[in-house]
């Protein structure tokens, strides 16, 4: 009778625990704009349970009742509530009216000397007995007053580690000191992945004394590490290819401008991660035409046999009444997915030990996933590893066999050097072997671009797409990761691989690369895609090209098929940008040129009403001719558009990173103003996510 009576007892308590716990949804947004915040942190207080938003701000979590769930999201003051009857919680989050200068300190000899009161020494004894644990896992249970919070799912380089009760934000963490020199605080995650055998020691240091040893830097406390060999230095070398600003251009000197056409976005997510991580963000790093293009302009489908439409859009230029901003934008044709041929497509993924970062092949992984759940029974994909050497590690497998396919990328561990161009030839070899006639067939490969055996260097790899690119297979470029990305060899890859380059930081822009925008990205339209614009000197005494440095093309080169340029993409949409100044009007931008002896320019007195003609030519994607296009730009100027008001604060942005002289010195308030005018519907919550970047850029300088 008694054992009844316990199990009856104990079925009740279940019954009660089980009523107590329930499923929280909801979603979070900005207090400002009333926009979804993606990526926001939901905890369980005083547990490591907790989820993100994704990207439409939205969450599930499972908690039981009386449990107080904490919210955060950088740049926003946090916010504890406890779960009460309600299933459904939203939450709206207030910006913090700063954040904290971001500066990077040298430091000499660090004393070894601890405080009983304020400091706290982890031995390399104890660091040793826990040898499967991250640096941060180390410190858990050794100091009095240190917090460290990690998200559920997330690895421990992204956990908040806080030495006081400050709230969960990257600002109050500790200043790092490793080996005598103090760390950017942009780098906490990568200091959190030193190997714990690597290290020597631990000094663990309160706000108090921190202070009083480091300076204010460290009002957070300090964690000073000295690891065994002494030296350690975060390796920063990340390569970009060297950017001269176009000058303005004089109209009766060089009426003609001549470029490939850009789709390549893979600067503006960069730059966006450089941001967020409170980084120096480097001039040539920034690529004003790809961050225009990261965004997409409501212009009209094309109506006629042309693969895009063509619309031109003339203004005052917004930051100076002195010149006019011309826009040029192509709208390629859109193709519902089940419309596209057949995809023959081959991973090419690196693998090799500079990979391991949760940025890189963790992510490449869950990023690749995305693709591949929208794979038809048409399609098939093979998939090509490198490292020290390269293999195949999946055959053709048909769309259908999904599991399989995510069987093998599940399999995928990175370690050994990096023999990318051997990568390159196996993946051409696989792919030209399954060669679907009127299909797409594509390389997408997936790195770091830290090539460091075999043909690596960017003229190597130049060389070696040139070739590869004549079987009529594709190129697709996705860069991960950062410290050691390499720009320049992934955008050289790309441009001659007739293909793409984008660049993904989270799993916000992996949906946007493979979810939004899977057919431009894997089906081209138009191929050796170029743009000339002819200037009419009678209405423009100057001009210049805003980005697209490194897509410059000699004038000759339009009409030449030979010339290699850009793709189009189904559904890409390309926009550049021009200011002019118009005849009659004096600037210091206009350079003084000399007299000619031998040749005498005229300037013709017909075509008064016209500002400049615009001619396009494209190939079809399995053609080798061109096609002309022609586009006349009467001389109007309009009210600004939406549109334009947003390109124009991207643009102006982009200058400012740069440290254009051609900016005017206008501050950054004005890029948020012109950007807040041209928000628009903005559907998808980019150009809201544009607003809050430049807000958190304009606090931290």
């Amino acid at each position: 009778m008694k054992n009844v009576l316990q199990i009856i007892i104990v079925l009740f308590l279940s019954i009660q625990l089980n009523a107590q716990q329930k499923t929280i949804t909801g979603k979070v947004t900005s207090v400002s704009d009333g926009l979804p915040l993606p990526g926001a942190s939901i905890i369980i207080k005083g547990t490591s349970k907790g989820v993100q938003t994704d990207f439409d701000g939205k969450y599930s979590i499972q908690t039981n009742l009386g449990d107080k769930l904490i919210f955060s999201y950088i740049g926003y003051k946090s916010i504890d509530l406890i779960v009460g009857n309600s299933n459904i919680i939203d939450v709206g989050m207030e910006t913090r009216e700063t954040l904290d200068e971001v500066v990077i300190v040298g430091y000499g000899n660090v004393s070894k000397a601890t405080s009983k009161a304020a400091s706290v020494r982890v031995s390399s004894h104890t660091v040793e007995n826990r040898p499967n644990a991250k640096f941060v896992q180390t410190l858990r249970g050794q100091v009095a007053g240190l917090n460290i919070t990690t998200s559920y799912g997330l690895p421990i380089e992204n956990s908040i580690v806080k030495l006081r009760g400050t709230s969960s934000n990257i600002k109050t963490e500790p200043l790092y000191i490793v080996d005598g020199v103090g760390i950017n605080k942009g780098y906490n995650a990568i200091i959190k992945q030193i190997k714990p055998e690597d290290i020597e020691h631990i000094n663990v240091y309160k706000s108090s004394e921190a202070v009083n040893k480091f300076g204010e830097l460290a009002r957070h406390g300090c964690i000073v590490i000295n690891t065994k060999s002494g030296n350690y230095r975060i390796q920063k070398d990340e390569d970009y290819a060297n950017i001269n600003e176009n000058d303005f251009e004089t109209t009766q000197l060089s009426p003609l401008s001549t470029f490939s056409i850009d789709v390549d976005k893979a600067a503006y997510s960069n730059i966006r991660r450089m941001i967020n991580n409170g980084e120096y963000v480097r001039p040539n790093a920034v690529k004003i035409e790809e961050m225009v293009n990261y965004f997409n302009y409501n212009y009209p489908q094309p109506k006629d046999e042309h693969p895009f439409s063509i619309n031109t859009e003339v203004v005052e230029t917004p930051w100076y009444n002195e010149t006019q901003l011309v826009r040029i934008g192509l709208q390629g044709k859109t193709y519902v997915n089940e419309a596209l041929p057949a995809s023959n497509l081959t991973f090419l993924i690196d693998v090799s030990g500079s990979m391991s970062s949760q940025n890189k092949l963790p992510l490449l992984k869950s990023a690749f996933k995305l693709l591949v759940n929208q794979l038809r029974g048409k399609d098939k994909v093979s998939i090509v590893v490198y490292a020290g050497a390269a293999g195949v590690v999946l055959e053709p497998t048909s769309g259908d066999n999904k599991e399989k396919i995510l069987a093998a990328l599940n399999n995928l561990q990175s370690g050994g050097s990096t023999a990318g161009g051997a990568g390159i030839k196996l993946a051409y070899k696989l792919a030209e072997k399954n060669f679907k006639k009127k299909g797409n067939n594509r390389v997408i490969l997936a790195t770091d671009g830290d090539f460091n055996v075999g043909a690596s260097s960017d003229n190597d790899m130049k060389t070696l797409i040139e070739e590869k690119r004549k079987s009529g297979v594709f190129l697709s470029v996705l860069g991960f990761g950062y410290g050691n990305y390499k720009d320049s060899k992934l955008e050289t890859l790309a441009d001659k691989g007739n293909g793409n380059h984008a660049y993904i930081d989270n799993m916000q822009e992996a949906q946007k690369v493979f979810g939004k925008e899977f057919g431009g990205t894997l089906f081209t339209i138009a191929k050796d895609v170029k743009i000339q614009v002819e200037f009419n000197p009678k209405k423009v005494q100057a001009y210049r090209l805003i980005g697209y440095e490194n897509r410059l093309l000699a004038d000759e080169d339009f009409v030449d098929d030979t010339k290699d340029a850009g793709e189009l993409g189904s559904g890409h949409t390309v926009t550049a940008l021009y200011e002019i100044i118009p005849a009659g009007i004096e600037s210091d931008y206009i350079k003084t040129a000399p007299d000619l002896k031998y040749t005498k320019t005229e300037i013709t007195s017909s075509y008064e009403d016209e500002l400049f003609t615009v001619k396009f030519r494209y190939k079809k994607p399995d053609a080798s001719k061109s096609i002309e296009m022609v586009h006349v730009q009467k001389n109007v100027t309009t009210e600004v558009t939406e549109d334009m008001y947003f390109a124009s604060a991207v643009a102006l942005f982009g200058m400012q990173l740069r440290q254009s002289k051609y900016f005017n010195k206008v501050s950054v308030s004005k890029v948020i103003e012109l950007a807040e005018n041209g928000r628009g519907e903005d559907k998808d919550g980019y150009r809201a996510e544009f607003i809050r970047l430049v807000k958190s850029y304009d606090s931290l300088n």
